[in-house]
């Protein structure tokens, strides 16, 4: 595969990593986003990153 495709997969991990820890210390510490008020959401970014980076990770290993 080119190694284009290499890119956008390794991209996608690094954001959904990087959401990930948002809504992790959103949980936490209550920054960056509401806080508290706002767990329901926390808990869906959280359950959605995770998805992006097994699929990421997947389809990574299908490139090599």
């Amino acid at each position: 595969m080119t190694d284009a495709s290499k890119k956008m997969v390794i991209a996608a991990m690094i954001c959904a990593g990087v959401v990930g820890v948002f809504a992790i210390s959103d949980l936490v510490i209550g920054m960056p986003f509401a806080g508290k008020e706002t767990m329901l959401f926390d808990i869906i970014l959280l359950i959605c990153t995770g998805i992006v980076g097994y699929l990421s990770w997947d389809a990574y290993k299908d490139l090599r």
